[in-house]
């Protein structure tokens, strides 16, 4: 530092250094993301980047309606087999959802895990009901324990998530969030990582990339909106130390699981040999807030051809700088030269390229709470009660617009994506079974049948385009309803 003093004292040198910096922080601000780590234990925060700037939650927000519901559990106002009921305005959330009709009813057990795994909004406001009476009510409560917890930054007006200017946080007071239900709720904290859940035949996988790809992932939600971009809180132990990692405004599902992966990784390898080029960062609490707007990144995520999907789930959106990221981007000169990024930043990309570890699917339904051979039965009724609603909604679709499966609606879309497995299932059930004979019924009642047999044949041996028209047009529902199904 004494050699560079004399430098320092020419005023050309003094621009030319501050440009230099500004050069450097330039793609930090350019890529509009928000980084955090911090020990789960301490509260010390290993790695800063725009973590106090506000930011909309999207459904990480979920964190908090979980937090304020097991909360009431654990104080005995309500319990896990208490029932809830969808009403009409939590079933006319937009996706990603369960979809129950209005007056069904679940256990909040059930519920908490519909919530935290397929990200439901529908079941955000079952729950938001049932424990706060109405919406207005449990914003109320979630509002009271940002307060006492200390997230200050945080203000919500819903317990989804879903685009509302009042709702607003930060890395840092999800940080906060993340290390009050570890600290509060160690019995209830599992709900933070289940790996997949199982309604009927459906099978949903976390949205959160690191459950079952990350050694030692263990928590917590995913998030996106078109003006956040793609969030995630994560956290994960290894050799008994846990960690909690926030991203906000990443490119994409993919994306914001590598980043989380890449603050872990370094968390974790605890490189302190460069420390001094960066100060102490404190704990997570005394991070000092700052006053400005948040980012609005909808034209970004959602602008011109980008096509995104309901949820925060995306299995085909991935950045195209996904497995080329500069270390730069998004994380301060200091965190490039001190983390040691060509060693780590190739594992959570490969990572997250893989399939989850296999693991048994939580089998979720609907009505009270059931074990044994009652719990096969309910699982078996949700089952029977999945595939006619489906099926039938489908096959007429397909029949009156053959295009319509093209322009199917953002939750199908959404389960579709989620539910792999099933969807694949489903059309080659159909097709080695139903379509023949489905097309064969319907054309059987258009004619009368045994004339009918006579008059395409005497048709389509005199004016033989015409005959040949109708056939085509008899056969295209078949080749619909394949896909539909």
């Amino acid at each position: 530092m004494h050699c560079l003093r004399p430098l320092l004292r020419n005023p050309s040198l003094k621009w030319i250094l501050a440009v230099a910096m500004l050069l450097i922080a330039m793609p930090r601000l350019a890529q509009a993301e928000a980084l955090l780590v911090v020990e789960a234990d301490s509260g010390k925060v290993l790695q800063a980047d725009n973590a106090t700037m506000p930011w909309y939650p999207a459904s990480v927000t979920k964190m908090m309606t979980a937090y304020v519901t097991l909360t009431a559990v654990k104080q005995g106002r309500i319990s896990l087999d208490t029932l809830v009921t969808v009403s009409p305005v939590a079933a006319s959330q937009a996706p990603s959802k369960m979809g129950f009709r209005p007056g069904t009813q679940l256990t909040i057990d059930n519920a908490l895990k519909m919530m935290l795994v397929k990200s439901a909004n529908d079941m955000a406001v079952v729950l938001a009901e049932g424990v706060g009476g109405s919406i207005d009510g449990f914003s109320a409560m979630m509002n009271q324990t940002a307060q006492k917890l200390g997230m200050t930054q945080t203000s919500y007006v819903n317990p989804n998530g879903l685009p509302a200017d009042g709702q607003i946080t930060s890395a840092r007071d999800l940080a906060i969030l993340a290390r009050a239900i570890i600290r509060d709720l160690p019995e209830y904290e599992y709900f933070m990582h289940i790996p997949s859940i199982r309604f009927g035949h459906r099978i949903t996988q976390n949205f959160n990339k690191l459950i079952g790809r990350y050694p030692g992932a263990d928590g917590f939600k995913t998030g996106f909106i078109c003006a956040s971009g793609y969030n995630l809180v994560a956290s994960a132990t290894r050799d008994g130390r846990r960690l909690i990692a926030v991203v906000l405004g990443a490119s994409s599902g993919r994306m914001r699981a590598i980043r989380a992966a890449q603050l872990l990784d370094r968390g974790f390898a605890n490189n302190t040999g460069l420390s001094w080029l960066r100060p102490s960062l404190g704990t997570v609490d005394n991070l000092v807030p700052i006053d400005a707007t948040p980012p609005n990144l909808r034209e970004e995520m959602c602008g011109g051809k980008h096509k995104r999907p309901a949820s925060d789930e995306d299995e085909d959106t991935v950045a195209s700088n996904a497995a080329s990221s500069s270390a730069f981007g998004g994380e301060g000169a200091a965190a490039f030269f001190g983390a040691g990024l060509q060693a780590s930043m190739p594992k959570p990309s490969e990572m997250m390229a893989q399939a989850p570890a296999p693991s048994e699917p939580i089998p979720v339904y609907t009505g009270p709470t059931k074990t044994g051979a009652a719990l096969l039965a309910a699982v078996a009724a949700d089952s029977e009660r999945l595939q006619p609603a489906k099926r039938g909604k489908r096959t007429h679709v397909a029949v009156k617009k053959p295009d319509a499966a093209a322009d199917a609606k953002e939750d199908v879309k959404g389960d579709a994506k989620s539910d792999g497995k099933q969807t694949a299932a489903k059309p080659v059930r159909h097709a080695n079974a139903k379509p023949d004979s489905a097309a064969a019924k319907a054309d059987k009642p258009a004619t009368p049948p045994k004339s009918a047999a006579a008059k395409p044949a005497d048709k389509s041996s005199v004016p033989a385009k015409p005959g040949a028209a109708k056939p085509k047009a008899a056969a295209k529902p078949k080749t619909e309803a394949k896909p539909a199904g």
